[in-house]
């Protein structure tokens, strides 16, 4: 329970921020048009791929103790081998694939719909509501598709978590170390506890987009 519960505080902590961010910047560059933005979507695009592990690499050294963060004493700035820092490397994989998938999905919207707001009286803003609320089914899955890239991930935790007993463990870090050791009972039931978070994800997401599995 203790590692479940970890597990699903710093996946949902990262998905959290990851979804505040994500889905305006999705929301923004699927409706506005200005100079440069090819070239940002090309690296949201870039960012959608990203291999855990380099990211992993990446915060380690932001925040290792000859990093540019590692020297900086604030509550803001996590430290290595901590659940915060474990975050920051859940949000960084996440993100992406938030505003990118949000950003498919508004675009995907009839172009007329936000015009015949507009028309009416609305200002810009409440057209990108209205607009993100047509999108929403993609809205949704975009978030599932964020929360599950990171609750299945094992590199980028390892390497800034540390899978520190009592501290960091989380399931996917949890189910190397059984194997390495093998203790394959054991490994075994995690796996299936993170299949059963996995699947009831995705009944969420059917609830949420308003569906039945009759359907």
């Amino acid at each position: 329970m203790e590692i479940v519960t970890l597990s699903l505080r710093v996946s949902g902590t990262a998905l959290l921020f990851s979804t505040v961010i994500g889905i305006p910047l999705g929301v923004g560059l699927g409706l506005s048009r200005f100079l440069g933005r090819r070239l940002v979507i090309a690296l949201l695009y870039t960012g959608m791929g990203f291999p855990p592990v380099v990211v992993g690499l990446f915060v380690y050294l932001m925040l290792s103790r000859s990093g540019p963060l590692g020297g900086l004493h604030s509550p803001l700035i996590p430290a290595l081998f901590t659940p915060a820092a474990m975050v920051v490397a859940q949000c960084i994989i996440a993100f992406p694939l938030v505003a990118g998938f949000t950003m498919a999905a508004v675009m995907g919207v009839d172009p007329q719909l936000r015009q015949q707001v507009l028309s009416l009286g609305a200002t810009r803003r409440q057209a990108a509501l209205t607009v993100l609320m047509e999108a929403r089914v993609g809205v949704v899955v975009s978030i599932i598709a964020g929360f599950g890239s990171i609750i299945s991930e094992v590199g980028a935790v390892m390497m800034v978590g540390g899978n520190i007993e009592h501290r960091t463990r989380v399931l996917t870090t949890a189910i190397v170390l059984e194997t390495r050791k093998g203790t394959f009972d054991l490994a075994i039931a995690l796996s299936v506890v993170l299949l059963a978070l996995s699947f009831l994800t995705n009944v969420l997401m059917l609830r949420l987009q308003g569906r039945t599995f009759d359907e």
